[in-house]
């Protein structure tokens, strides 16, 4: 058996234990249980949650009702995740299938609901109408007791029941034509929006293009521009490696002039 609290010193640790996996299969079974119950009870939601707290206490959990409730409130998102998520994408929800069941139920509670509430009203509709169901309330002796046929009830009462049933062909009709329309023009409305698409995309397509051809060309440009700059760098430097080399000519044959007359003067002084 499981506690609900913690076991501090003077009962002030107040840590909530974690759900184990079969307790949490519990608590989910009398959440399905009770609602089911409270359907037909019109309970309250938190007698609901106390009476789910006493289910799980019979079978050996100790939890409040506010623990029932908070833990059902994050099964419900973890749920509610796994079922607008890719279902590739690993479990996100250990008890996807139980809880879908549990949803699956209540949409079907709320659907027969909804039926019956229908009929019910149809069936008030029916007898609110003058001389519509009078004869309902009466056995088949009582009933056939006049021996009228169809042919003999009073005129007024089927010429009711025929537009009855003509103004509910033309509701059916009707609703049938709105139908058809809110069809028509969410299929307008798509096809319109595509077209706007298709014309932005292709005003888009066009700039790209005309954004890569004005790009090409400033490339183009910067590019005549580089090799311009370069052969003008070649050319300047072409004309001082020339004049470099003309000064070192010169130098060269002031030099050998320089050698040649002090060797011819050291010759003439030996002679």
């Amino acid at each position: 058996m499981m506690e609900a609290g913690g076991a501090g010193a003077g009962g002030r640790d107040e840590r909530v234990p974690q759900w184990g996996v079969q307790e949490t299969r519990e608590l989910i079974v009398a959440r399905r249980e009770m609602e089911r119950e409270a359907v037909a009870a019109r309970r309250s939601a938190k007698t609901m949650w106390e009476a789910v707290a006493a289910r799980l206490r019979e079978r050996g959990y100790r939890r409040t009702a506010e623990q029932c409730k908070c833990k059902w409130k994050n099964l419900v998102n973890r749920y509610k995740g796994k079922e607008t998520s890719d279902p590739e994408n690993g479990r996100q929800c250990p008890f996807f299938d139980e809880l879908h069941a549990v949803f699956t139920d209540r949409a079907r509670d709320m659907q027969r609901q909804l039926l019956e509430s229908e009929s019910g009203a149809s069936v008030k509709r029916k007898l609110k109408q003058p001389g519509g169901d009078r004869s309902s309330g009466l056995s088949d002796d009582e009933g056939n007791g006049g021996e009228e046929s169809d042919e003999e009830k009073p005129l007024p009462s089927r010429k009711r029941k025929a537009d009855d049933k003509k103004q509910q062909h033309q509701r059916m009709s009707g609703k049938s034509r709105a139908g058809f329309s809110s069809i028509h023009e969410l299929l307008q409305d798509f096809l319109v929006q595509q077209q706007h698409i298709d014309v932005w995309w292709r005003e888009m397509m066009e700039r790209r293009a005309q954004e890569r051809i004005v790009f090409e060309q400033q490339w183009r440009q910067t590019m005549q521009k580089l090799e311009q700059e370069r052969l003008l760098l070649e050319h300047s430097w072409m004309e001082r490696e020339e004049q470099r080399r003309m000064r070192e000519e010169t130098r060269a044959e002031k030099r050998d002039a320089l050698l040649t007359a002090l060797l011819n003067k050291l010759l003439q002084e030996d002679l």
